[in-house]
């Protein structure tokens, strides 16, 4: 997931175009596929062997288009760009003669960013319901279409609110939780990688591309919206069977606002409940689970969780 390019006021957002330059080298010196958002479903339950790479955009703003957007085309890259339709137009956005020749190419997919991106997940549903209607309503009316992606405005979601974006029939939506999608994940809470200026150093991003799915059935709480009377959660991972080294895994998660390795306490061979110290104290709360594989591979999985202040 990137956001913004050479937007130097904008570190936890942005990537230096020479970086993302060298990033997409990487990931074709090592021969793994930039997936077309049209064959998404499809390789997520193909050659489940095979890594292969989504590139997502957020946002819109003006230096993707100017900065990014030419090596993409140039090379024939796929993506999908995430669009807020408030803000198309708006100082330092894109306008919607430029969504327009972007998504003129067969490699490229717009997807839905809601209309105003606000933080819509402590809006009433009905708010809901009306903000991302209306951003449906100006896409298919701009460009001809409405998405079947959607990406959480900052990857921020309920159970409610994913109800909402289901109901309006989108297949596949997006958070901002770290981690490699894969057949088991819910196609409504999809795990990316943020890339910025932090998190996207060479070496960094090397071992990403090599990150392997953490395959789950279920994680509890389902839902990923809690207050003060569920903070901090109860967390439980019900793992599929026979992960080899699981009780070799790793949690880190940033309870009072402090990144501290978990305690972890097996319930059965494949169930985890990982147990937390203290609350939620920040706005989004996160727990990282990683464990060795093959070697020099790791198995990684993101979860957030999203604080009401009562």
């Amino acid at each position: 997931m990137y956001h913004r390019f050479n937007e130097n006021k904008y570190p936890s957002t942005n990537i230096q175009v020479k970086d993302f330059k060298e990033q997409l080298q990487i990931i074709k010196d090592n021969k793994i596929n930039f997936i077309n958002p049209k064959q998404f479903g499809l390789s997520l339950k193909s050659e489940k062997k095979k890594k292969k790479v989504l590139l997502t955009i957020d946002d819109a703003f003006l230096s993707f288009y100017q900065n990014a957007w030419p090596i993409l085309k140039k090379e024939k890259i796929p993506f999908i760009l995430f669009v807020s339709t408030r803000e198309v137009g708006s100082f330092n956005y894109m306008n919607w003669d430029q969504i327009r020749e972007i998504a003129d190419e067969d490699f490229v997919h717009i997807g839905n960013h809601s209309h105003s991106h606000e933080y819509l997940v402590d809006y009433d549903s009905a708010d809901i319901i009306n903000d991302i209607k209306k951003s449906i309503s100006i896409l298919k009316e701009e460009i001809g279409y409405n998405s079947e992606f959607f990406s959480y405005p900052f990857g921020e979601y309920s159970f409610e609110f994913k109800k909402i974006v289901e109901d309006l029939n989108f297949k596949y939506a997006f958070g901002q939780h770290s981690g490699v999608a894969d057949e088991t994940k819910d196609l409504l809470e999809l795990p990316r990688f943020p890339i910025n200026e932090k998190y996207g150093k060479v070496e960094r991003f090397k071992k990403l591309l090599f990150t392997l799915p953490f395959k789950y059935k279920a994680i509890f709480p389902i839902d990923k919206y809690i207050d003060n009377s569920n903070n901090p959660p109860k967390v439980i991972i019900d793992f599929i069977d026979n992960i080899k080294d699981l009780k070799k895994m790793n949690c880190y998660s940033n309870e009072e606002n402090e990144w501290r390795k978990s305690k972890i306490t097996f319930v059965t061979d494949s169930q985890v409940e990982i147990k937390l110290m203290g609350k939620f104290t920040t706005e989004r709360g996160r727990i990282n689970c990683s464990l060795q594989d093959f070697g020099k591979y790791w198995r990684w999985l993101g979860i957030q969780f999203v604080i009401l202040e009562n």
